[in-house]
């Protein structure tokens, strides 16, 4: 009986591991991002995406792993000729991700060594199409229709390409010379332009500064000379506002008895100063006999005064 017992109980076991070694192949993990082709017998039967998934066991076996990640792949340094006959040496960077795991598979041997030299050769083309000052100042739009060529040859591969960015475009070393030599010049030209826009310019607010300077002297001038004029005219009014108002007050006085007196001995007194500045310049002066009188001048004066007043 200990003999059966442990017979069965090896039988057990043995079918025990043999439940957990199929349990255990049967169950399948795929990670996220990546997709599980699954054959059975050799023959393609489904493609597994991520999560938890179950095949038969020592029938089904995984195909092929592929990653739905973004890709970057180095694109080794090629020599490539310009329309301008200049030859260049280009590399560049590709980035791709998978889209049908299927094609990329059974479509294609090695679809990362497919689409490389894909883009090794679209890259030739493009750039033969190009001169070398484009490619310098076109590289999007070089990328671009490398991007657009590629995909539209990698269709039946599953590649979907994103980006292709060039990393280094050498030309030759008399090329690049060349080139030094023409940044060189632009550069000196560019130097001669500012700096004889900055003499123009200076040349141009010095002429202004002068212009004016001539406009607000001109300006000063004018309102100096107009001060003066109504300075001057002011004070001729004032003056003949004295005068008349002198002459207005003299009459005044001379209406009166004093005034008539005062007038009388004034007359007198400029008569006989006249008569002494007379004899002082000449030694021969001849007056009228009624004239020699002082007293019948001052009447003959009082008489034209008298006349006019009664006027």
């Amino acid at each position: 009986m200990d003999i059966l017992f442990e017979y069965f109980l090896r039988i057990e076991v043995f079918i025990l591991v043999l439940a957990v070694v199929i349990l255990k192949s049967s169950i399948l993990f795929v990670p996220q991002n990546r997709a599980f082709l699954i054959e059975r017998f050799g023959k393609y039967q489904s493609t597994r995406e991520a999560g938890l998934n179950f095949i038969i066991p020592f029938i089904d076996h995984i195909g092929a792993d592929r990653s739905l990640k973004e890709q970057a792949v180095d694109v080794p340094s090629q020599s490539a000729i310009t329309k301008d006959n200049i030859s260049l040496t280009v590399d560049g960077i590709l980035y791709f991700r998978v889209l049908d795991p299927f094609k990329a598979s059974y479509g294609v041997d090695d679809y990362i060594f497919a689409v490389t030299q894909l883009s090794q050769t679209t890259m030739r083309s493009e750039l033969g199409k190009m001169e070398l000052d484009k490619t310098f100042e076109e590289r999007d739009l070089l990328n671009t229709n490398i991007v657009a060529a590629i995909n539209e040859a990698s269709g039946p591969w599953g590649i979907q390409v994103l980006r292709y960015e060039i990393k280094d475009i050498v030309p030759p070393q008399t090329i690049m010379e060349a080139m030094e030599a023409q940044m060189k010049a632009e550069r000196v030209k560019r130097a001669q332009i500012l700096e004889s826009e900055g003499d123009r310019q200076a040349a141009i607010n010095v002429a202004e500064g002068q212009k004016c300077s001539v406009v607000l002297k001109a300006e000063a001038e004018k309102e100096q000379q107009v001060l003066l004029a109504q300075g001057e005219a002011q004070a001729i009014v004032a003056v003949a506002l004295a005068q008349a108002e002198a002459l207005h007050k003299v009459g005044l006085a001379a209406n009166t008895e004093e005034g008539q007196k005062a007038i009388q001995l004034d007359l007198a007194t400029k008569a006989i100063q006249a008569k002494a500045a007379i004899a002082k310049e000449s030694s021969v002066v001849l007056l009228p006999d009624s004239g020699t009188d002082a007293a019948s001048m001052v009447a003959q004066a009082m008489t034209i005064i008298n006349t006019l007043n009664k006027g």
